[in-house]
């Protein structure tokens, strides 16, 4: 049965087809067979970042080619790996952690990919984005990912935008701007139930159930380090009423 499904994902390699592979976000055992076979089987792999992804490969025992694909060489790079697939290549997209598309650079390669109308399929596998709002005891039938906010030109204005969503909001952000974002989400929202979730899947994975006003008063609550999702409570009707 297994020699049978091998032989199976052999066979779907022989038409050129773009694959979006999710690879783990921290927990290596986290990544699908389903995976595995793509990776090792494909003819190429576009990497965010080789050497991060050649660690990922080498512990899995897959010599599969890579090239380097990035925000900074999208625009040059992505020209090529469509001759790839109109020369009947298979190519795999990965980025260093997650699933690829989701504030990352390979957006750009999809859409063109489209387009052109070469197959694309997805291997589904790990996100940050629904590990933390399931453990966020936040409202899961509604919810917008915003990704990073601007950092500068748009912020304010898309913080405006949210301030009377009622979906519970997520969002993505680094160790350097974590402070500032929740200062100015407090600002514009108002107190609201905040859930922190840093290093998701990893040995120093902390999950830390607080406030937007609460967490300003114990900055010390966590250490400004690894990746964060910030899950946001919406504005509820009694939040909205107490406001005024």
């Amino acid at each position: 049965m297994v020699q049978e499904d091998n032989t199976a994902v052999s066979e779907q390699f022989s038409e050129r087809k773009l694959y979006i592979v999710s690879t783990p976000i921290g927990n290596l055992r986290d990544i699908t067979l389903r995976a595995l076979d793509v990776l090792a089987q494909v003819d190429i792999i576009a990497a965010e970042d080789t050497r991060v992804s050649k660690r990922l490969l080498e512990h899995f025992q897959i010599s599969t080619s890579m090239l380097s694909y990035h925000d900074h060489n999208k625009e040059r790079v992505a020209p090529r790996l469509l001759t790839e697939l109109e020369n009947n290549r298979s190519v795999a997209i990965i980025t260093d952690a997650g699933t690829p598309g989701i504030s990352d650079p390979a957006f750009y390669l999809i859409r063109m990919a489209v387009e052109h109308e070469y197959p694309v399929e997805a291997i589904p596998g790990a996100t940050a984005v629904i590990p933390a709002l399931i453990v966020s005891g936040l409202p899961t039938d509604r919810f917008v990912f915003e990704g990073f906010l601007p950092v500068k030109k748009g912020r304010q204005s898309r913080l405006q935008e949210l301030k009377e969503d009622p979906r519970t909001l997520i969002f993505y952000e680094s160790p350097y701007r974590v402070h500032k974002t929740i200062r100015d989400l407090c600002d514009h929202f108002g107190d609201r139930p905040l859930v922190i979730a840093r290093e998701l899947t990893k040995i120093h994975e902390q999950i830390i159930y607080t406030s937007l006003r609460q967490i300003q008063q114990e900055e010390s609550a966590f250490p400004l380090k690894g990746e964060f999702v910030l899950v946001v409570g919406g504005l509820t009707r009694k939040l909205k009423t107490k406001l005024g």
